[in-house]
């Protein structure tokens, strides 16, 4: 019951951690697969391994090392693949596992071919791909699983050591409002007072703030919409299709001929208009902030 709810809290639209698509790691994950395969395939003998000729343990481990490194470079092309493709695109997790399920079902096929033409295994295909697909899941899952453990459990404590190098950052981590692309990766961060407005720029949104006394902007890879959702309940809210606002900084709700618009306190601040669809949770808003409204 307990593992159900679990993973029914998965949020599997979200885009899958940096970790696990940087370079690196990507190292790691492919030679500790390797290993990994090297030892279970020599340990529980599977697709067929045990009717491999009369070979001594040496020649056994030798050709099984060769059988590993074939298998293992499905993982290799599929992961210069995936490296490619995400400096472009986005994977949530569903896709992920979906690019996990297709690199099992490749390796198990090959084993499969394998045992029936060299092997002449005499049972029907089918079996052969169900039975190397149990195995290569195995083969694949353990070590991918406690991978994204450590490349997890190391991201953290990496964070961690950050804020102990920088007490201050700590000190005002309620006061800052982080920012995060496409991809869940923190780009930017600002005080919660020195935010003004977020401007929809297609697939991108500028951040427009306040620095050294001076409107400054930040482009970030992000949607307004994702965007308003993490906002949610808070009083930086959606005022048009394309801005959101910080209403501590706003002072007027001024209408015109063109409808209302947001006046800033700094009056370098260019005002914001306000769409008929957002009207309501605009004035409920900042009815809780101010009372002075000039109808203009």
């Amino acid at each position: 019951m307990y593992f159900a709810i679990r993973i029914q809290m998965i949020d599997f639209q979200k885009p899958i951690p940096a970790y696990l698509n940087e370079k690196q790691n990507i190292i790691r994950l492919i030679l500790f697969t390797s290993l990994f395969a090297l030892v279970f395939i020599n340990a529980y003998s599977p697709f067929g391994a045990d009717r491999w000729y009369n070979l001594t343990r040496l020649e056994f481990f030798t050709y099984s090392s060769l059988t590993i490194l074939a298998g293992v470079l499905v993982v290799v092309i599929s992961r210069i693949i995936m490296y490619h493709f995400c400096k472009r695109h986005t994977i949530n997790i569903w896709q992920y596992l979906l690019w996990i399920f297709a690199e099992i079902l490749s390796m198990a096929l090959a084993y499969a071919v394998f045992d029936k033409l060299f092997l002449k295994d005499a049972r029907p295909f089918i079996d052969l791909v169900r039975i190397s697909s149990r195995n290569t899941a195995l083969v694949l899952l353990l070590p991918y699983s406690v991978l994204w453990l450590y490349f997890s459990w190391r991201d953290k404590k990496e964070q961690i050591e950050r804020l102990a190098e920088n007490p201050a950052s700590a000190d005002n981590t309620r006061n800052m409002i982080p920012f995060y692309d496409d991809k869940g990766i923190l780009k930017f961060s600002v005080l919660k007072e020195n935010l003004l407005y977020l401007e929809s720029a297609e697939n991108y949104v500028n951040i427009c703030y306040l620095n050294k006394g001076k409107v400054a902007k930040y482009l970030l890879r992000d949607t307004l919409k994702k965007i308003e959702e993490s906002f949610s309940g808070t009083e930086i809210i959606r005022c048009h299709r394309s801005y959101m606002v910080n209403f501590e900084k706003v002072k007027v709700i001024r209408k015109d001929r063109e409808g209302l618009k947001l006046e800033f306190d700094d009056p370098t601040v260019t005002d914001i208009p306000v769409s008929k669809t957002y009207i309501n949770a605009v004035m409920l808003t900042f009815s809780k902030y101010y009372q002075t409204i000039d109808p203009g």
